[in-house]
């Protein structure tokens, strides 16, 4: 029987062992979409217990993944999300940590089983089994360590070069701007552009954003073109602070042919507040996504287009604590023949940029791949490319689907590896995850005959770049 999570963990071949042991394992991390506040980074926070800096609290983002696992396992909503009702803080921060402990023996073949013993092991040294047995010295040496063991300090750990955070157009990235003057932060934090709230006209708050986004900018926005002028300068504003890249959560791709006029007349209509149609928001967003595109062109930025999330599903929930608390789901529309589309006006344009597309439904992964491969090219490797397995598929089996349908249809030597999409500073035993399973496949391939030992060499300088160089070249940082 094999020594559970031994420092093999996962590579079951002696090229895989060498693959990731000489090349993966020492590579620096490109952490190029997160959703870190940037507020901790600089002010390099201090937890104030494992539970937080696990799990979350009720005045800090969590982690959904081990949030959705512990309502599937019955507790209570206010020690998950929240505060336990009548408890102090410590004792409502020990009961939520109590509660994951116990459950973790019940998370067998689930991801957070992996990755709760690798955050236990690479950030506090601790190789105890979680469980109810061990979680009170669980619990006492790692908030031993986390009295140096800092926001800053996870990342030097695992040697994390740069991060890209998650940033609205009318945010004033302030923080960034005291990273960007420390000395002592060893680590490049760039803002990432997200214009969500831009092009999504059809949701209700549309418009009170639109105003505060005129009292950044410093002038009325009521047209269409006083919104594109606006972006503009915000993107030169993002680009000055060091943002090389745009993220878009797409969701459902909406793109159609339109002028000026239509796209203007649907702006308005979202001004008010009035309802529209599927034509009416294929009109605008495609309009605002092909602007968009050229201005990234003009800055030499990558954009992101992440498809496929169904958010929101419980209303109820929704209602009590907000959307971005773990109740989105897997969306399941046809979306192929707008993107094409979309991605063609900006190629007979000129204006398609580095492009990574996500897809958070398996059955996609295929034709985006096949997709990506019509937009390529010359002097950018992978102009276009199908990025790492995204979301609810970033587990052994979607990374294993995700790497062996780009290597079918893809190159995957071009592929600029993994990202945490997380808002958890411990997240980042999921490259390790990543990296290791990406060795296993390879290793499989030269042990059975499907690729010759003699490009061993050029197979260990493949995953080098698969893990760092591609990124740090595609990005251009």
């Amino acid at each position: 029987m094999k020594e559970f999570m031994d420092q093999d963990f996962l590579l079951t071949t002696e090229t895989a062992k060498k693959l990731y042991h000489e090349h993966a394992e020492k590579m620096p991390i490109i952490d190029y979409h997160c959703h870190l506040q940037p507020k901790e980074i600089y002010e390099d926070k201090k937890f104030r217990n494992l539970a937080e800096a696990w799990l979350g609290a009720g005045d800090r983002y969590g982690d959904h993944y081990k949030w959705r696992a512990l309502r599937a396992r019955g507790y209570n909503e206010d020690s998950i999300s929240g505060n336990v009702p009548g408890k102090s803080l410590e004792e409502s921060d020990y009961q939520k940590y109590s509660q994951f402990a116990e459950s973790m023996p019940y998370f067998v073949g689930n991801p957070l089983y992996h990755w709760s013993h690798l955050e236990m092991r690479r950030y506090f040294g601790i190789t105890d089994v979680i469980n109810k047995k061990n979680e009170k010295k669980i619990w006492d040496e790692a908030n031993a360590k986390l009295e140096t063991l800092t926001a800053r300090q996870m990342m030097y750990k695992f040697n994390v070069d740069t991060v890209c955070t998650t940033d609205d157009p009318i945010d004033d990235l302030h923080y960034h701007k005291l990273m960007n003057e420390d000395s002592t932060l060893k680590v490049k934090v760039r803002p990432a552009f997200r214009p969500d709230k831009a092009i999504n006209v059809e949701l209700d708050w549309f418009g009170d954003w639109i105003s505060k986004l005129s009292k950044v900018v410093g002038y009325e926005i009521n047209e269409l073109s006083d919104l594109t002028r606006a972006l503009s300068e915000r993107i030169d504003f993002f680009h000055e602070m060091g943002s090389r890249l745009s993220d878009h959560a797409l969701d459902v791709v909406h793109y159609v042919d339109s002028t000026y006029e239509q796209a203007n007349a649907v702006f308005k209509k979202g001004l008010k507040n009035e309802a529209l149609t599927e034509l009416e928001q294929d009109q605008y967003k495609g309009y605002l996504l092909v602007f968009l595109a050229g201005e990234y062109t003009k800055h030499g930025w990558v954009q992101q287009y992440h498809i496929g999330a169904l958010r929101n599903n419980s209303k109820s929930m929704l209602k009590a604590i907000g959307p971005d608390t773990g109740f989105d789901a897997i969306e399941d529309a046809v979306y192929m023949e707008k993107l094409s589309a979309l991605l063609g006006a900006e190629d007979a344009l000129g204006v398609l940029p580095k492009t990574i597309l996500y897809c958070l439904n398996e059955r996609d992964n295929y034709p985006l791949m096949v997709l990506a491969g019509c937009f390529q090219k010359e002097g950018i490797k992978n102009r276009v490319q199908v990025g790492t397995a995204w979301w609810f598929l970033d587990q052994l089996d979607g990374m294993k689907k995700n790497m062996q349908q780009m290597m079918q249809v893809c190159v995957i030597a071009n592929a600029v590896g993994m990202l945490t999409d997380s808002r958890s500073f411990l997240a980042y035993p999921r490259h390790e995850y990543y990296r290791r399973l990406l060795c296993q496949i390879f290793g499989e391939l030269v042990e059975s005959g499907q690729y010759p030992v003699e490009e061993l060499d050029t197979l260990g300088q493949i995953v080098e770049d698969i893990c760092y160089n591609n990124a740090k070249e595609y990005f251009g940082f």
